[in-house]
């Protein structure tokens, strides 16, 4: 494992589950960590944690959607803490409306740009960087709904997961040789807050054997600590045992649908 003092590590969804794990186990291999979310707050109580063990962390605030907030995000970093070494894209976003019968525009283009468009926009404004220095590492929180699409995720979610999947794919097969590491991490079902959003959200008895926000961080730790040399092309993070999703897929089919579509039971 190769330490990461002095490297300069941007996180985003930082501010709650696999971001925040991702934060505290890099901080304490020595990266400065760049903390980016929706919610200061939350942002400021992961700095606080890694000052408080002798880290540095630096948490911005920001709508990483927005061309403009990306683009003041990156100057910010580089005048206090000099470019970005590792990307770790992280933030996701899922629909309410699972089903595309009934999914709504603007939700889609929601999930679309938070899970597809916002990786791009960081991924181009670090790569100048990256490349001019030969070296640097990006990586990209997928999920298995890109392999694996079905009602848990809903149709706009799995879409923008199998994108950010090609995309990252793109960059290792692209730059590969300009020592740019691109890495896609493709997570299980998760026990993480988005899972209080679904349709039918699981009890706490099924999500035990879930996949813990830590599990997918040391995943990310192993990756990006390994020597330059070396690339994690792509990750799987899964369960181990596999519960009956049958009732939710059921529930998630009629989430936002109008009321005399539903079946009579």
């Amino acid at each position: 494992m190769t330490s990461l003092a002095g490297r300069t590590t941007l996180i985003t969804g930082a501010g709650s589950g696999m971001g925040r794990e991702t934060a505290l186990l890099l901080a304490r291999d020595g990266a400065a960590v760049v903390l980016i979310g929706r919610r200061q707050e939350a942002l400021d109580e992961v700095a606080a944690t890694i000052r408080a063990e002798g880290g540095t962390a630096l948490a911005l605030a920001a709508d990483i959607t927005r061309t403009d907030d990306v683009t003041r995000v990156l100057d910010l970093v580089r005048s206090r803490l000099g470019p970005v070494d590792i990307l770790v894209n992280n933030a996701g976003s899922a629909s309410s409306v699972l089903n595309p019968q009934w999914l709504p525009h603007d939700e889609w283009r929601q999930v679309l740009d938070v899970n597809l468009t916002a990786v791009f926009q960081l991924t181009q404004a670090v790569l100048p960087d990256m490349l001019g220095r030969d070296t640097g590492t990006i990586v990209t929180v997928s999920s298995l709904a890109a392999v694996n699409p079905n009602l848990l995720g809903g149709a706009a979610y799995g879409a923008a997961k199998a994108g950010v999947r090609n995309f990252m794919t793109f960059l290792h097969n692209t730059f590969r040789n300009q020592g740019l590491r691109a890495i896609t991490v493709l997570p299980g079902e998760a026990d993480t807050p988005i899972l209080d959003n679904r349709a039918r959200p699981p009890a706490p008895e099924e999500r035990a054997n879930m996949v813990r926000p830590e599990d997918v961080a040391e995943a990310i730790r192993l990756a990006v600590t390994l020597p330059q040399r070396v690339v994690l092309q792509e990750i799987v993070v899964a369960p181990t045992r596999q519960r009956d999703t049958s009732a939710d897929l059921e529930t998630s089919r009629w989430a936002g649908s109008p009321a005399d579509a539903v079946p009579q039971v």
